[in-house]
């Protein structure tokens, strides 16, 4: 199982909606080619950056095939089939298997707080409907429970196809152990945009990246200087994006995004599904600040 397919950034990719609240497919296609041009590593479909808890299995497979079939082979894309029953997980999975999808990101289940021995046995029947690589997600902030390093490890060892983690944990003390014990082989991507750079220097090898859906080329440039060890004009950039690093997250994801790319007028709409709402008066303001400084929207 070839892990360096991990490598670099992929874009968690938002799931662009009409006004009316339907999936965009035409917008769909021009963000995908964005990313392409862009020079992105590979594009994650429909995690939870691409709000799939509100999707429905129809809607959630329809975007990774119509991903699958605009990338064309380009660039590997990933399907977010993570949810916090096991069996709508498998099903998930199958049924992006089926319409196309390289790879799975899997998510820890949210809300049931399994013990670690239900966490191995999740991804465990996870990993059996599939011969594809598949990579873990841990946020312990949204799940409240974090995948440990001993489950990681069992997991790899039973399943080599289980070959890689989204890291969102807040500490490059889990990264740099997580790197030590399972090996080169096993990978690491951060899943915290202002920690690339912290995480890449302890072991990390990339990014799942929300903030690749507004700046592409930058971040592909800082995660390729970080990736040839050249931390010193990767630490220019980071420093530069940080404050979009910094707001794209004060209000819950993907809502920033979204509202940036339709003020840049990538998209049209920054329509979310409930209980997603739009940002508040306040942090659009906040951003519009962000943005303009960085010279990606003019000034009101």
């Amino acid at each position: 199982m070839d892990s360096k397919q991990f490598y670099g950034v992929h874009t968690a990719l938002i799931t662009p909606f009409s006004d009316n609240g339907a999936v965009d497919f035409s917008a769909l296609e021009q963000l995908v080619k964005r990313q392409i041009e862009g020079g992105v590593d590979g594009i994650v479909s429909v995690g939870t950056t691409g709000e799939s808890p509100t999707l429905s299995t129809d809607e959630h497979i329809a975007v990774v095939r119509r991903t699958v079939e605009l990338v064309a082979g380009s660039i590997p894309v990933t399907a977010g089939t993570g949810a916090n029953s096991t069996t709508e997980a498998i099903e998930l999975t199958e049924a992006a298997d089926d319409a196309g999808a390289d790879a799975f990101l899997q998510v820890t289940p949210y809300y049931n707080k399994p013990s670690q021995e239900g966490l191995f046995q999740h991804f465990s029947a996870v990993a059996e409907c599939t011969e594809k690589p598949i990579i873990l997600y841990s946020i312990p902030g949204r799940c409240v429970i974090e995948i440990e390093l001993d489950t990681i490890a069992r997991l790899y060892e039973k399943y080599p196809h289980i070959c890689g983690i989204k890291e969102s944990g807040a500490s490059c003390d889990r990264v740099s152990e997580i790197a030590s014990k399972l090996g080169r082989d096993f990978v690491v991507v951060s899943g915290e945009d202002n920690l690339i750079l912290p995480y890449m220097s302890v072991g990390a090898k990339g990014v799942i990246c929300t903030s690749s859906n507004v700046v592409v080329q930058d971040i592909v440039k800082m995660v390729t200087l970080a990736l040839n060890n050249d931390f010193a004009a990767a630490t220019k950039l980071h420093q530069q994006y940080y404050p979009l690093f910094r707001d794209l997250f004060i209000e819950p994801n993907p809502v920033p995004a979204k509202y940036a790319l339709q003020r840049m007028k990538v998209i049209e709409s920054a329509k979310v599904r409930l209980p997603l709402c739009e940002a508040s008066a306040e942090n659009q303001k906040k951003l519009d600040k962000t943005l303009s400084a960085l010279g990606l929207i003019g000034k009101k």
